[in-house]
């Protein structure tokens, strides 16, 4: 039997909404959650589901499905309405599925509007959903997704809803004819008129399926689309609400009862296996404890002796800089320059003659003309009384560039 029952408070949870939301930043995400007062939560619908159905008990499952319907086994139809809006309902595994199916085959019902379907209703029920923008995720792209969605029952007074962002072209590519009745649709481009939202024949209860979520967010709600979300709830008898938020986790699903043994259960099921995992696991202890005897301390870190020499040469310059004594700082270069040519190339350095000079040249790798001009300045400066600095820092250079030839 068809009916409708308007949303009664809709103003007010308009002044709710612009009340919470003040000035900060909107956020366009689908989270499709019973608590978001986003624009794309469902916080108005989870409230006025209940208006919709005032007179009948309404339930929001504090536990998953699953232990819901092992908790109150229902063989009794005409009990309830099973209502769950996600984007993705990942708890309907096949377990759960298969709890819920055998709900609605004794005379139940069940509404599911979801953008993914799992294999395991699509194969119980036998259809297929296709999503042509499954790529798109950015809310810039989403934001140019609009459409029109259509309701094919002649008793509504409005059967064209236009929907101006985030309409994906999703709807179902395959279905049994033979059990199925389409009972509304939207427009996919140049496919023409495709099913989105349909019926399905269940044992002596039915399921409701839709693929597009979002109309029932807040978004939409509080526009002039309230009498599409009103006229597919008409169809669903007027019973008891079950309305799955799909945030518990179940308890029972590692029942040995209802699920396959666990690894550990199975060795514990048998008493050699179980056995064979204490002495197992007290072999590894006892390998840790001796393991960790035998093993050495841990060597402290050492550190190197500082060679002080080297600060000792820095500040015994930086004094000779301060007094400005470059003559004795180049007699000082000259006698190291003088003992390294000694004790490495083994040659005498009492006369700096041209027999020197070349020799000198012919084992430090360098032209006998660097050479040349190098043991002559040393010579024109360690005859005077005074240097400059200029004169300091050349002769500094030339020495070191001399080395470098080596």
């Amino acid at each position: 039997m068809m009916r409708r029952k308007s949303f009664y408070i809709i103003g007010l949870v308009i002044l709710i909404l612009s009340s919470c939301t003040g000035n900060k930043r909107t956020n366009w995400w689908e989270n499709y959650q019973e608590r978001s007062k986003d624009p794309f939560g469902t916080y108005i619908f989870a409230n006025e589901l209940q208006n919709l159905f005032k007179y009948n008990e309404f339930t929001v499952l504090e536990v998953s499905a699953y232990d819901y319907f092992i908790a109150n086994a229902v063989t009794i139809e005409n009990e309830a309405n099973y209502v769950c809006v996600k984007n993705y309902a990942y708890q309907l595994d096949e377990l759960t599925t298969k709890k819920i199916l055998d709900f609605v085959a004794v005379g139940n019902d069940m509404f599911l509007s979801l953008r993914y379907f799992n294999s395991s209703l699509t194969e119980a029920l036998d259809f297929e959903v296709k999503d042509l923008d499954e790529e798109k995720y950015s809310i810039k792209e989403l934001k140019k997704l609009n459409d029109t969605l259509y309701l094919n029952n002649d008793v509504f007074e409005k059967k064209e809803f236009y929907y101006d962002r985030n309409i994906r072209r999703s709807y179902f590519q395959s279905i049994d004819t033979n059990k199925t009745t389409i009972l509304g649709t939207q427009k996919i481009d140049s496919l023409g008129q495709k099913a989105n939202f349909i019926k399905i024949k269940h044992g002596k209860g039915n399921v409701f399926l839709h693929t597009q979520p979002i109309a029932f967010t807040n978004y939409y709600l509080l526009k002039e689309n309230v009498a599409y979300v009103e006229n597919i709830f008409s169809y669903l008898p007027d019973r008891s609400i079950l309305l799955d938020t799909q945030t518990k986790q179940s308890r029972y699903k590692n029942n040995p009862r209802d699920r396959r043994k666990s690894a550990l259960q199975f060795f514990y099921s048998r008493p050699t296996l179980k056995w064979a995992l204490y002495v197992a696991f007290f072999a590894l202890l006892l390998f840790l404890f001796l393991n960790a005897r035998r093993k050495q301390r841990a060597i402290p870190e050492l550190k190197p002796l500082k060679n002080s020499t080297q600060d000792f040469t820095h500040t015994i310059a930086n004094l000779y800089l301060k007094e400005e004594n470059h003559k004795n700082l180049v007699t000082k270069k000259i006698i190291y320059f003088l003992e390294k040519v000694r004790t490495k190339y083994h040659l005498d350095t009492q006369n700096l003659n041209s027999a020197f000079i070349t020799k000198l040249a012919a084992k430090s790798g360098n032209t006998e003309h660097t050479t040349r001009y190098l043991i002559n300045t040393i010579t024109t400066i360690n005859k005077r009384s005074e240097c400059s600095q200029d004169e300091l820092i050349r002769l500094n250079a030339m020495i070191e560039n001399f080395f470098k030839h080596e």
